[in-house]
């Protein structure tokens, strides 16, 4: 880590855009890599929501959307999702005020929902397995389970990232590696948030209907 990474940073004062001509302070320029790492993520789940419009109608004899989707459960799951974002963004205004302790509390407090979110879809999923709904027994299962899983492994790292960055906070405070690592899992959570509404609006919602 270079000596001026390592340097305390003003989070009040981090700059995203910079419109100088001089060019992006350090952390704008690591936030739009980010940026565009997330629209490289969000082109597979492009992918993944095609497959599942296409294998949909596919059950082969077996559970269909209106057997295996429970949207009110799936409610809950959303409201879950929106909580823990809520609360990483607390964490995240507490920042800007360069409040460790309200960082600290924020991460704790989104890491701990997105626990009870994957609690949830672990539930979802032995219910699935015990009856029988395996992805190998058609292609909507195949496409259902594809779906969900990689939006679940997702969370699974985002929680990892909560962490890591739990430690960074407590260790070393503000530093400029630390205040843009906290801005792009930020930016992480949130592209969950919405990856996670269009699964309950195109797989939830739109199997009931």
């Amino acid at each position: 880590m270079s000596s001026h990474s390592a340097e305390s940073v003003d989070p009040g004062k981090v700059s995203l855009w910079d419109y100088e001509h001089h060019g992006h302070d350090p952390i704008s320029t690591r936030t739009l890599g980010f940026w565009l790492y997330m629209l490289s993520d969000a082109m597979i789940f492009a992918a993944l929501f095609a497959a599942y419009g296409v294998y949909v109608r596919n059950a082969a004899g077996g559970p269909t959307e209106a057997d295996i989707i429970h949207p009110i459960y799936a409610m809950w799951e959303s409201v879950v999702v929106f909580t823990s974002v809520f609360a990483y963004g607390l964490g995240m205004a507490a920042l800007k005020k360069g409040n460790r302790a309200g960082v600290i509390n924020g991460l704790l407090a989104a890491f701990a929902l997105g626990l009870v979110f994957l609690g949830m879809e672990y539930k979802e999923f032995a219910d699935l397995i015990a009856d029988g709904a395996v992805p190998q027994r058609s292609g909507f299962l195949s496409a259902y389970w594809t779906i969900v899983l990689t939006h679940g492994l997702h969370m699974i790292f985002g929680l990892l990232w909560m962490l890591v960055m739990l430690f960074q906070v407590m260790r070393e405070g503000f530093t400029q590696n630390v205040v843009y690592r906290l801005i792009n899992l930020r930016l992480f959570w949130h592209f969950q948030a919405i990856i996670w509404v269009c699964v309950f609006t195109f797989v939830y919602l739109k199997g009931v209907l």
